[in-house]
C-alpha cells in the first residue's frame, strides 16, 4: 500500500471513529428512573409514555417508580432505594419537600445528577427544574373564573396543601382574585389524593343555598377534575345548573367533560415533554459531568445548567378541546 493510500485510509476513520464512537456511547446499562406517587394517573402514564420515548432514542434503559397512591413517605422511600443502585440519573417530582430534598441531596452528593419535574424542591441540590409556571397558571385559571363570575361570587378549591407546585397554583389565583373584592375564597380543600373524597365534598359544596351558594368549584390538582365534574352533572341533570368547574391537565374524561360543558375550562400542562426533556438532560450530563455536580448554580451567571424551564400552559374550553382529543387520539394517549 502506498504512503498516499495510508493517509488517505488514516483520513477517512479520523473522520468516522469520533461519529462512531458518539453513536454508541449509550448502553442499556445506563439505568434512569422517574419518581412520582400515584403512577396510574393518567398524567403520569402520559410522562412515562415520554420518558419511554427518550430511552428509545437514546438506547438506554428507563423506568418509572413510585407508590399508586398519593405517599409522599413512601416516594422518599422509593427514592432512597434508588440511590443504592447508582442509577445513570434520576427525574423526580417532589410531592413535600422537606421528605424529598435530603434524599435529592444524598443522590446528588454520591454523584447522581437529579433534575425535578412537574413539582419543585428548590432548597435542594437538585439541578434544575422542568415543568410548569405553576403560579402563571394559577393566574391563568384565577383569570379565566373572575371573567366568568363577572368579579362576584363563592369559590372553593380541591388541592393538597404542601405541594409546592399546587400551592403555587393557589398563589396565582389568589394574586387575581385580590382585585375582584367580590369573590369570596370560602375553602380550601385538602383533598388527601384521593378524588373519590374530592367527588363526595363537591356534592356537599353544590349543595349549599342562599348566601352560602358555592359558584366555583376549582381542581388544583389532576384527578380531581374528573369525579367533581361528574358531581357537578347530577346536580345540573336535576335542573340546577350555573356552576363554574375550573380543572387542571388533559385526560380524556376531563377533555370529554369540557366538551360536554360541565367543565369550562382546564388548564393543560405537558408531562410528555418535562419526562422527554428531563431524560435527555440526564443523559447529557452524565455523559458531560460538571464538577462540583452539588454546586449552587442559581446565582452564577455563568452557570452550566438552567433554573428553570418552562415547558408551557394553555387554557382549553370548548373552543379548542376538538383540537386537543384529536392530537390525543393521534398520540395514541388514554
Amino acid at each position: 500500500m502506498s504512503k498516499l493510500s495510508e493517509r488517505v485510509i488514516f483520513a477517512l476513520l479520523a473522520g468516522v471513529l469520533p461519529l462512531l464512537t458518539g453513536c454508541t456511547r449509550h448502553s442499556k446499562s445506563e439505568h434512569y428512573y422517574l419518581i412520582t406517587v400515584n403512577v396510574d394517573l393518567p398524567y403520569w402514564k402520559t410522562a412515562e409514555a415520554g420518558f419511554l420515548k427518550a430511552a428509545f432514542v437514546l438506547g438506554v434503559t428507563a423506568e418509572m417508580l413510585g407508590p399508586k397512591n398519593f405517599d409522599p413517605q413512601a416516594e422518599a422511600d422509593e427514592l432512597h432505594s434508588i440511590i443504592a443502585r447508582k442509577p445513570a440519573g434520576i427525574l423526580v417530582s417532589v410531592t413535600n419537600p422537606k421528605l424529598l430534598g435530603p434524599q435529592i441531596d444524598a443522590a446528588v452528593a454520591a454523584g447522581i445528577p437529579v433534575i425535578t419535574i412537574d413539582s419543585d424542591a428548590p432548597s435542594s441540590h437538585r439541578l434544575y427544574f422542568i415543568g410548569t409556571n405553576n403560579l402563571q397558571a394559577g393566574r391563568l385559571g384565577g383569570a379565566r373564573v373572575a371573567a366568568m363570575l363577572n368579579g362576584k361570587g363563592n369559590v372553593v378549591f380541591f388541592t393538597m396543601p404542601g405541594q409546592p407546585n399546587l400551592d403555587e397554583r393557589l398563589k396565582g389565583y389568589k394574586d387575581v382574585f385580590s382585585g375582584f373584592p367580590g369573590i369570596k375564597v370560602v375553602e380550601v380543600f385538602d383533598m388527601k389524593g384521593d378524588a373519590g373524597l374530592a367527588m363526595d365534598k363537591a356534592a356537599e359544596y353544590l349543595g349549599r343555598k342562599g348566601a352560602d351558594r358555592i359558584d366555583a368549584l376549582v381542581c388544583l390538582q389532576s384527578s380531581a377534575g374528573r369525579d367533581v365534574g361528574e358531581s357537578l352533572r347530577r346536580v345540573e341533570a336535576n335542573g340546577d345548573p350555573g356552576r363554574l368547574l375550573v380543572t387542571m391537565d388533559t385526560d380524556e374524561a376531563t377533555l370529554q367533560l369540557v366538551k360536554d360543558g360541565i367543565i369550562d375550562s382546564t388548564i393543560s400542562q405537558k408531562p410528555y415533554t418535562m419526562a422527554l426533556m428531563g431524560l435527555k438532560a440526564l443523559d447529557d450530563i452524565h455523559h458531560y459531568p460538571v464538577k462540583p455536580l452539588g454546586e449552587d448554580y442559581e446565582l452564577d451567571p455563568f452557570a452550566p445548567y438552567p433554573s428553570f424551564i418552562d415547558t408551557g400552559v394553555l387554557l382549553i374550553d370548548k373552543t379548542n378541546v376538538e383540537g386537543v382529543l384529536t392530537r390525543r387520539e393521534t398520540a395514541g394517549q388514554e
